[in-house]
């Protein structure tokens, strides 16, 4: 019986087969030394020249062979103890060596030593780079992962159903996979964005909780942070709920176990603005979106450091200091910013103006006093207000935005960003949470001058219809807010969730709102309103993103170091040469035809 090579010192003194891959050999002349390596560790073979045979088969093995050894475990001689490996106490020596596969040079270095090969190589040969031990850690910890979500959501009453993938189009915000019908020439599946609509529909269905970890498919451009083409989302659904804050409450108590229980991580909120936010049994703050964008610039806001946005638009509404005569001047604290160069301040400015800005005006607190190019266009109060608001202790260094409310936070909101990656802020080993809530239901288009949906169009308003009818102005409607909410961790939208809009009167309301007619919404999402006029519970629900959440859980930066097989930065799989043409026969059977490009 083979014996896992993590499971040897149980064995002492006694016979055992081992099997694996070599991960390196020394022969010493009298000796061979094999590290034999297996899924959970790397065991010594110990190959004398008394066993002929195994000694000529030894000499010729190279790395990544693979190999069954035979033998006996004993303790190695103390000054031969090895304090790297876990096994470095014992040895194994050889009565039987079989070959039971050779290996070509290997193109990809499969050790964890430093000297990792590119990503392209990597993915190209992922079979390959699988076999390193970080990525075989990584996916027993990613098997571990979905085994504590899948353990709390049975604890916690929901139902794991599968739902189809051969799916209808739907309005998602990003592209559809499409899959041609060979039984229905001309028409198509597509691979679901998620399972929105059939969860919903197991609500109408009479499931009381349902949830599933959904594989999703968007056509979106890959990042760091988000892989191309496929994902896996946590997806759930409540029935008889109409308040998100029971969504929050039921799976809030999961994300704070994973972070502390399953990866031992810390939880911290060091922004004091965000814990105002921080209401009844729950001990993450409810952000409203707004109050998120006018103090982070962002609505998915990284607390584990402060650096909020300081308004100064009233310090400023009477300057004769031209560039600070906008609708809104707001401010940056940056703690330790009078240490950066001259150098790096052009750098943070390209950025800034790269967003939009006209440049980046600053103050920087020396021990020699203040200093900067604009004081001179300031008055003496105005020097004042602004260190008192920011709080500029000597060290800091304060950065300014100046424009319409909206460029402002933007601009000031990426780069605290990229002030909290220059001064080492993000801590890995930390993690802070947050709700944000009160998204706006409609936005103003100013390309095109109209209202639109803010996100989407099947959360709940909050108020119902009622709320729907008494906004008459666009800046009633404007103020509508949708039983909306995002996840945020450590700077990164996590997971979406809403009420849903079941009540076909409502969706039928804000659509005519934005001028469409009960046609148009009978004609685009007839399926599901059709289901909610046989009495629909009302329902709720939301859809965490497993990969984004488990690298952050890890501490890796790359989201397709978390994946066993994900394709490249351009969405292409180099190891299965994906996506390629297909023959004539299938396009035939297909009906469909490829046109060529003019160019």
């Amino acid at each position: 019986m083979r014996i896992l090579a993590n499971d040897l010192e149980n064995y002492l003194g006694k016979s055992v087969t081992v099997e694996g891959w070599v991960n390196s050999r020394r022969d010493h002349g009298g000796l061979i030394f094999i590290d034999l390596r297996d899924h959970t560790d790397i065991i010594q073979l110990v190959v004398t020249p008394e066993n002929a045979a195994a000694f000529r088969l030894a000499e010729s093995v190279r790395d990544e062979y693979v190999l069954r050894a035979e033998g006996k475990i004993r303790e190695r001689e103390p000054d031969l103890v090895n304090p790297n490996i876990n096994t470095g106490k014992i040895e194994l020596v050889v009565d039987k060596l079989t070959l039971l596969n050779k290996s070509e040079p290997l193109p990809v270095n499969t050790h964890d030593d430093g000297e990792k090969s590119s990503e392209e190589l990597r993915l190209k040969y992922r079979y390959l780079d699988l076999r390193r031990p970080k990525m075989q850690a990584i996916l027993k910890r990613r098997s571990e992962f979905y085994r504590f979500i899948r353990n709390y959501m049975y604890d916690h009453d929901f139902t794991e159903i599968t739902t189809p993938i051969l799916a209808n189009s739907s309005p998602e915000g990003a592209r559809d996979f499409l899959v041609p019908s060979r039984l229905h020439p001309g028409k198509f599946y597509a691979l679901p964005q998620a399972p929105q609509q059939f969860k919903q529909l197991l609500m109408v269905g009479g499931v009381n909780r349902y949830f599933q970890i959904a594989p999703c498919f968007r056509d979106e451009d890959p990042r760091a942070d988000r892989l191309y083409g496929d994902f896996y989302q946590l997806d759930l659904e409540m029935s008889f709920v109409d308040d998100g804050e029971i969504v929050r409450e039921t799976i809030e108590p999961l994300f704070i176990d994973l972070a502390t229980k399953f990866a031992h991580k810390k939880l911290v909120m060091r922004s004091e603005p965000a814990k105002q936010f921080v209401t009844g049994n729950s001990s993450l703050p409810r952000i409203p979106y707004n109050f998120a964008m006018n103090t982070y610039g962002v609505d998915k806001p990284d607390l584990r450091y402060g650096m909020e946005l300081i308004d100064l638009t009233e310090v400023f509404k009477d300057t004769d200091f031209k560039v600070f005569k906008q609708p809104s001047v707001k401010a940056l604290c940056v703690t330790d910013g009078a240490k950066l160069t001259r150098r790096e301040i052009d750098e943070f400015t390209e950025k800034a103006r790269k967003l939009g800005a006209g440049g980046l005006a600053y103050i920087l607190y020396t021990e020699e006093g203040a200093k900067s190019p604009i004081l001179k266009f300031m008055s003496e109060p105005e020097i004042k207000s602004v260190q008192k608001l920011t709080g500029a202790k000597t060290g800091d260094a304060v950065f300014f935005g100046a424009d319409e409310p909206a460029k402002v936070n933007k601009v000031l909101g990426e780069l605290r960003i990229a002030f909290a990656d220059h001064f080492g802020l993000k801590n890995p080993d930390e993690i802070s949470y947050c709700w944000i809530i009160d998204f706006p239901f409609y936005e103003w288009d100013e390309k095109n001058k109209k209202l639109d949906f803010g996100h989407n169009p099947f959360s709940m308003p909050k108020g119902g219809l009622e709320a729907l009818e008494n906004a008459k102005t666009d800046e009633e409607k404007l103020a509508i807010v949708a039983d909306q909410f995002d996840f945020v961790m450590n700077g990164l939208e996590s997971a979406s969730g809403a009420v849903r809009n079941y009540n076909p009167e409502i969706m039928y309301k804000v659509f005519n709102i934005l001028g469409y007619n009960n046609e148009f919404v009978e004609a685009r999402f007839g399926g599901m309103l059709n289901a909610f006029k046989f009495g629909a519970p009302p329902h709720a629900g939301c859809a965490p993103g497993l990969d984004r959440i488990f690298m952050t859980l890890e501490g890796l930066d790359n989201i397709r170091d978390v994946v066993a097989f994900p394709k490249n930065g351009s969405g292409v799989d180099l190891m299965m040469n994906s996506p390629s043409t297909v023959d004539q026969i299938q396009l035939d059977e297909a009906h469909l035809a490829v046109i060529e490009d003019d160019d």
